[in-house]
């Protein structure tokens, strides 16, 4: 015992040792974890912010305004004689194609002004030049109304070759129908005003005679299949012009024909009948104090753009009405020009133009965005002449000391404005504004439609009916699970279900597309009548199991009850099934999808929102269960037991106590199963049918933010606006999560100090 008592000191002090040794361990543990945590959590702030900023870098070209600079300057002409018709650029912006008033056709390299060819017009019994027009740019058909009344047709083309591996540019002139001259009007009345479109299959001049006659002229080529000899075969008709004819244009696919009198009065033709012309309508498009100055097609032929003495400009286009009849509209007007419009130069494969005025200020325009890109004062005088080059990225100007200039610009997306991104738009061909989105055709006409409204709703609307779906499953799960069952068995359903969290998406919407949407359209009535006759059914069970002798119901666990309710369900669903068929034929003659659309007017797609609302409520329940779950389980037992213990019912004390308790973490838990819900690609992809329609019925699909960025980012040019566009559009379902996530954690916190004193 001495022996005991003398060690014990020892004792003590190793005892000592060793929990100073495992408190420092434990302390070495808990800063390393610290710091792992806090580089953890740093490490998740750097990257959103570094994504966010990423985003805003790839999108922030779309909004940047349009650069137009002086790039090369040099002298045409020595004669004032000498008068310039037109002006072209060839696709790279090294050679230019100047027309003189005598019918010559000029090719200048545009770095230093030199000619590099000149290609007179052949003399035709001493005619002369009296009136000059330009077919559609893409085509590149040049047409001279003569003084003895014919017509000279010219193309203009660029070869390329690449001897030596250097790129070499050769312009070429050649002339259709063997280079005969068209014979508008045999009297020999001089043409003064002219209008030409020509394609591979025929060729069409509108041409004013000095005594006031419009012609209208049709060549189309046929050739022998035996011999190859081919026929040009003419069709002259004329279109009465009581009051003149100011400005004459034809689309580019020779089937419209505009023209505007000496009283300001637009009339439109229909010419697919080139020996019957058809007025269409004739109407007044200016004020009566105004003067039409300048007119033009947009690319594509189907919009007309107008110019008055105002400075302003109007663009028109026909629009068909109820009797499928086309009559012509004003779309929009533009003006930001004070001094009368002189020329409208459209671009080439874009809805942009370009507008000079007298005063020298030249305006460049997008159409659909119904945007002003740039204004720009150039040194043009009163008959300023220009024009665009084939991409859009560069100008060649006339100047008042003879000489051209050639401008650079970079203008990469002026479709862009807030109204074409989220206002309505009146698009050709169509009936009036609509929200559409459409990145693509085959067309060569077409208007791109980037309309990022109905993606908006496309997404809030999937986000809507999947949170109808999984919020009252999941929460009322939640709390069934958390308060009421028992605890042997909340450790096999709380896994069970939060294991359903790790389900491919993919998975969902394979079975959601292929399998569940097929059974959905089979069986409609069923899908009704599953949300009245199930909860019928676990009522009904519920009373009579408050019926049973007590002796029945204390031989079942507490919290196993609910187990007792799985074959009801089971089997209210396969009752309800059962009676779909008969159902639907005696109150739907057999089918109901069919009889939604007669009846009712509500279309039926078979991958619809109702599909994928259940498909992603699947997909976020899990989410919003589990933190529901542990926010309700996580209440402290005091205040259950203290609210129990002054007589509360189990009910009364979920109601009032816990639910506000656990109030912050089931709103946080619905917050964050939306933000996962408004994020969701496949789903959506496979289950629905993707279209970016702005309709609120369940039986039609949709296409959200999510969704279209997986569809189309693949398929989109890298740098184009579509490619900036599908950014922009991760831009807003960042912010858009942002948003939700701070309110959420606002709104949290606000309830938890509300009910922190419970």
């Amino acid at each position: 015992m001495n022996s005991a008592i003398e060690n014990k000191p020892g004792q003590d002090k190793f005892t000592l040792s060793v929990s100073s040794k495992y408190r420092d361990i434990r302390q070495i543990k808990d800063a390393i974890t610290r710091l792992l945590m806090t580089f953890g959590g740093v490490s998740v702030i750097i990257a959103i912010v570094l994504i966010a900023i990423y985003l805003v870098w790839v999108v922030i070209p779309l909004f940047l305004p349009a650069h137009i600079s002086k790039a090369a300057e040099f002298k045409i002409t020595d004669s004032t004689s000498e008068k310039t018709l037109y002006y072209a650029l060839e696709e790279q912006r090294e050679i230019a194609m100047r027309v003189r008033d005598d019918g010559s056709i000029t090719f200048i390299n545009t770095s230093n002004g030199s000619v590099i060819d000149n290609e007179p017009l052949p003399a035709s019994n001493n005619a002369e030049v009296v009136s000059f027009a330009a077919g559609s740019p893409t085509t590149r058909l040049l047409g001279f109304g003569m003084s003895d009344g014919s017509v000279v047709l010219r193309y203009h083309q660029y070869n390329v070759s690449y001897p030596n591996d250097i790129r070499e540019i050769t312009p070429q002139v050649f002339a259709p129908f063997d280079g005969a001259p068209i014979v508008v009007d045999s009297s020999g009345s001089a043409i003064i005003k002219l209008a030409v479109q020509g394609d591979e299959d025929q060729t069409s001049i509108a041409a004013l005679t000095d005594d006031s006659r419009l012609m209208l002229v049709n060549l189309t080529v046929e050739s022998n299949f035996l011999t190859g000899e081919e026929t040009v075969n003419q069709t002259v008709s004329s279109i009465p012009v009581p009051h003149g004819v100011r400005h004459l244009i034809m689309d580019v696919d020779q089937v419209e024909l505009y023209y505007t009198d000496n009283e300001n009065v637009l009339h439109y033709y229909d010419i697919r009948n080139k020996q019957s012309p058809v007025l269409v309508q004739s109407l007044s498009v200016v004020e009566d104090e105004l003067d039409i100055t300048a007119m033009s097609f947009l690319s594509g032929g189907i919009s007309v753009m107008i110019g008055d003495s105002s400075g302003s400009i109007a663009q028109w286009f026909p629009v068909r009405d109820s009797n499928n009849e086309y009559s012509l509209q004003k779309i929009r007007t533009f003006d930001s020009q004070s001094s009368p419009i002189i020329q409208i130069v459209p671009e080439y494969f874009r809805k942009g133009f370009v507008a000079l005025d007298s005063s020298g200020e030249m305006g460049v325009y997008h159409a659909t965005a119904h945007r002003t890109v740039k204004l720009q004062q150039l040194d043009t005088g009163e008959n300023g002449i220009l024009a665009v080059a084939p991409r859009a990225n560069g100008l060649i100007i006339e100047n008042t000391g003879g000489g051209a200039e050639i401008w650079e610009m970079e203008n990469e997306h002026p479709e862009v404005s807030w109204s074409s991104l989220w206002g309505k738009v009146w698009y050709e061909n169509r009936g009036g504004p609509e929200y559409i989105w459409q990145s693509s055709s085959a067309s060569s006409i077409f208007e791109p439609k980037f309309s990022l409204t109905p993606l908006a709703f496309g997404t809030l609307k999937a986000s809507l009916y999947a949170m109808i779906f999984a919020i009252p499953l999941s929460i009322m799960g939640a709390i069934y699970t958390a308060y009421f069952m028992s605890a042997g068995l909340r450790n096999v359903v709380k896994p069970t279900i939060e294991i359903m969290a790790a389900l491919p998406t993919v998975i969902l919407g394979f079975l959601a597309g292929l399998w569940f949407a097929p059974i959905v359209e089979a069986y409609l009535p069923a899908m009704f009548l599953i949300f009245l006759v199930v909860p019928a059914a676990i009522l009904i069970v519920a009373y009579l199991w408050q019926r049973l002798p007590e002796g029945i119901k204390h031989s079942v666990p507490d919290g196993w009850e609910g187990v007792l309710l799985v074959p009801v369900i089971i089997l209210a669903t396969a009752m309800v099934f059962y009676i779909s068929k008969p159902i639907e034929l005696w109150l739907f003659a057999g089918n109901m999808p069919l009889w939604l659309s007669q009846e009712l007017g509500i279309s039926f797609d078979q991958r619809n929102s109702f599909v994928v609302g259940i498909a992603i409520g699947f997909a976020v329940i899990p989410t919003i269960f589990s933190i529901s779950e542990d926010a309700i389980f996580g209440v402290p037992k005091h205040l259950t037991t203290g609210s129990l213990a002054l007589g509360a019912t189990p009910w009364q004390t979920m109601a009032k106590v816990i639910l506000l308790t656990a109030s912050p973490g089931i709103f946080s838990a619905i917050m964050i199963g939306l933000g996962r819900a408004v994020g969701e690609t496949m789903i959506v992809v496979m289950a629905t049918g993707n279209t970016a329609i702005m309709d609120l019925n369940i039986f039609q699909g949709f296409r959200a933010l999510s969704a279209n960025i997986a569809v189309e980012m693949p398929e989109s040019e890298l740098g184009s606006t579509h490619y900036r566009i599908l950014f922009l559009a991760g831009l807003v379902l960042f912010m858009a999560t942002f948003f939700f996530n701070t309110l959420a954690e606002v709104v949290r916190q606000r309830l938890r100090v509300k009910y922190s004193t419970l």
